[in-house]
């Protein structure tokens, strides 16, 4: 990502790298034949990213964070994502909706990044929440046209999104090292 404390930098792309597999695992729930190889791919990678740079944020951990005094706030936004995501997702459950619930936490997950980029004084983590919610805004009319799980839009989507930030972040991050 793009900020000037390296600690958080390295947390920052370990996070998206593990995410990038989480979501790319969600998205092998109902995936057409020829993207299995592709969503693996993409876990592969990402948790490739979180080991190495969880060993990195470990190895950083005395250098200062932009987090310093704002911990309850980041405390704070988690829980709310956490509240709004579920809660979103206990709705579309009474609702006999539930093939929406991964494209729910994905927006709940994109809109976080807003705040989270103020937290941690980094404008990237704001461009990854903005292109993600354009491209899941984009596929709405096509998750109306079909039964499928949204999942199958909204994992790869989330999963190559991540997956490319982290990588732009290792890219970075790699030189100051």
């Amino acid at each position: 990502m793009l900020t000037e404390f390296l600690r958080d930098q390295c947390f920052t792309t370990a996070w998206f790298g593990l995410m990038a597999f989480v979501w790319f695992g969600w998205a092998q729930e109902d995936p057409p034949q020829r993207w299995r190889i592709w969503l693996g791919a993409g876990s592969v990678l990402g948790v490739g990213l979180a080991v190495a740079f969880g060993v990195l944020t470990a190895a950083n951990w005395d250098q200062p964070s932009a987090l310093e005094g704002k911990y309850a706030w980041f405390g704070v936004l988690v829980v709310a994502e956490v509240i709004a995501a579920g809660a979103g997702c206990l709705v579309l459950a009474r609702r006999g909706a539930p093939r929406w619930m991964a494209w729910w936490v994905a927006v709940v997950v994109a809109v976080h990044f807003l705040p989270l980029a103020w937290l941690l004084n980094d404008i990237g983590v704001a461009v990854v929440g903005v292109v993600q919610l354009v491209v899941l805004g984009s596929v709405v009319p096509h998750l109306r046209g079909t039964h499928t799980p949204s999942s199958r839009s909204a994992g790869p989507i989330m999963g190559a999104t991540l997956l490319l930030s982290a990588a732009i972040s290792a890219v970075i991050t790699a030189p100051g090292l």
